[in-house]
């Protein structure tokens, strides 16, 4: 076991910058996700991290150990392949054997702790069979016991979940945490999807063009986005452009004033962003915004507004039927309101620099 450290890792191609210097700490036992859009560099960085990729500058350090220019089989890491790659000649139990007899892991030892993967991931009795006889769900599982099997220092995942269907994605990302928690392993997992990393990670590296936006928690990326970026893609959230006026008022670049606290903010250019479970809406005969779109989702219903110009999404409990919302039809007037404190204020994205 040990922590993992990334100093200034890069990876250039040409003229192209894949991933630029990224700096990151995951101690003992921690899980941290890399999240964000296809191309935003967040498997480079992992396959740097495993060895499958040299990195152009930086290093790479796990257990205090200078890894960067070392093999994949010397750096005492587990990794699970977005397509699994298990070996469809191979049984279960040979499938996971695999980085042992590599490592020269003599065959009782081997044996024994074939078992006991197995028994981790509750397939101990399948280990005769090969990956086509089972499930996607069952196959997911020899990945992780192949890669658990040789005690990585560092444990590494793929997008490991994205061949499964959601109801099995579920089940498995419960799994695949529990198993994690309970062995203390160093974790790094990459995934756009922001559901299973706010659900399985203990932090969080939005990655955007090759560059980390923001490293937080769950509830730091979420309520305290640092930028633009990361409000629109840690959850839902409604991004107005427009200008801070002294005193007292964002204005909009449709007009429309709404409502936020300026207080120590400085005049001019800005980006309102305004997470939609925050906005209130109700009929009014004489309300400035009008309905244009009604989504229900089962638990909750989405209200799309226009307010003097400006669009915003309302997120609300779906309403009993008793309820004045329920009776709100296309085009119909509503009144919008929000707490000021509910909305911040964020810098006018960038849009400088390039990733891949």
């Amino acid at each position: 076991m040990g922590s993992l450290v990334l100093e200034a890792l890069t990876k250039r191609y040409g003229t192209s910058t894949a991933v630029e210097r990224v700096d990151l700490e995951v101690p003992q036992g921690e899980m941290v996700a890399l999240l964000g859009p296809s191309g935003c560099g967040k498997t480079t960085t992992l396959r740097m991290v495993a060895g499958f990729v040299p990195p152009s500058a930086g290093r790479v350090l796990i257990g205090g150990a200078d890894v960067t220019r070392a093999p994949p089989h010397a750096r005492n890491t587990g990794m699970v392949f977005q397509s699994y790659a298990l070996f469809p000649h191979m049984t279960v139990a040979d499938n996971v054997a695999f980085g042992l007899e590599m490592r020269r892991v003599n065959r009782a030892d081997r044996e024994r702790r074939v078992r006991e993967a197995l028994q981790l991931v509750r397939l101990d009795r399948l280990e005769d069979r090969l990956p086509r006889q089972l499930s996607g769900g069952q196959q997911q599982r020899v990945a992780l016991a192949r890669a658990l099997v040789v005690n990585p220092a560092v444990f590494l995942l793929d997008e490991p979940l994205s061949n499964l269907d959601a109801k099995l994605r579920g089940e498995v990302r419960m799994e695949i945490r529990s198993l994690q928690q309970r062995l203390g392993l160093t974790t790094l997992i990459v995934t756009h999807d922001q559901e299973e990393a706010l659900t399985m990670a203990d932090r969080l590296v939005v990655m955007e063009r090759g560059r980390v936006r923001q490293v937080g928690t769950a509830e730091e990326l979420y309520e305290r986005p640092a930028d633009p970026f990361v409000a629109g893609f840690v959850g839902r959230c409604n991004l107005v452009e427009g200008e801070l006026e002294t005193p007292g008022g964002f204005r909009a670049a449709s007009g429309a004033l709404l409502p936020c606290l300026t207080a120590g903010a400085p005049a001019g250019r800005a980006i309102l962003a305004l997470r939609p479970e925050h906005v209130r809406i109700a009929p009014a005969a004489d309300g400035p915004a009008r309905l244009r779109a009604v989504t229900y989702l089962g638990a909750q219903t989405e209200y799309h507004v226009d307010l003097g110009g400006t669009p915003i999404l309302a997120i609300r409990q779906t309403p009993g039927a008793e309820e004045p919302l329920r009776r709100l039809a296309i085009g119909d007037a509503v009144s919008v309101s929000w707490d000021a404190s509910a909305a911040r204020l964020l810098p006018v994205a960038q849009t400088d620099g390039q990733g891949a």
